[in-house]
């Protein structure tokens, strides 16, 4: 399996950190801002962006939700989704879903326009908090989001929470999305991942 990567991009940290816990070794190759928009490398995504999954095959994913899920149905045996059909297996879907969908796009516009439009970041706040009271409910004093067992809907939810680090307000998140990313990140498999990410 290859990882294609950029510097300081976020979003390929998810799938490091989904083959990590599968244990599943992988390459990683890290592009520029020009050789993401090289022909070769918009074969492999349309829009030039990272991450980019290949597989043994030389066949290509993107989008961090379906590359995680991948993954996971590549290893059954690591119980990161649950089995077809099942309830639990939905509410995989609907987390890894709403964590790009509802979460990072507030999350992103409030950090990026603090400065340029505070009227225009203090919305995207109020729906950025929304979102993550949304995921306190489902935790509900539980260690994961999906029955007692981490899946791929912890990944994708957690590492959007865990971007909140880089846009400077973890500290403001409640106390159970603290105490959730703070589980998270403890994990060998995150940390290994994390230090392939960002060295």
């Amino acid at each position: 399996m290859r990882v294609y990567h950029r510097p300081k991009a976020g979003r390929p940290l998810r799938i490091m950190w989904m083959l990590e816990e599968v244990d599943e070794s992988y390459e990683l190759k890290v592009l520029d801002r020009e050789e993401c928009k090289s022909e070769q490398h918009l074969a492999r995504h349309p829009l030039g962006r990272v991450p980019v999954l290949e597989d043994d095959d030389g066949l290509m994913l993107f989008e961090s939700a379906a590359m995680c899920m991948q993954i996971g149905d590549r290893h059954p045996e690591s119980g990161m989704m649950p089995p077809l059909g099942s309830h639990e297996r939905g509410l995989v879907y609907q987390w890894a879903t709403f964590a790009p969908a509802e979460i990072e796009p507030p999350l992103f516009e409030a950090w990026t326009q603090a400065d340029k439009d505070p009227d225009r970041a203090a919305s995207a706040r109020r729906r950025f908090d929304l979102a993550a009271d949304a995921v306190v409910e489902a935790l509900d004093g539980k260690d994961h989001l999906v029955g007692e067992t981490f899946t791929v809907a912890d990944i994708m939810v957690g590492t959007a929470l865990i971007f909140t680090t880089r846009a400077g307000f973890a500290d403001e998140l409640p106390q159970a999305l603290k105490d959730y990313t703070g589980r998270l990140a403890k994990r060998a498999a995150f940390q290994r991942a994390l230090q392939r990410a960002f060295g």
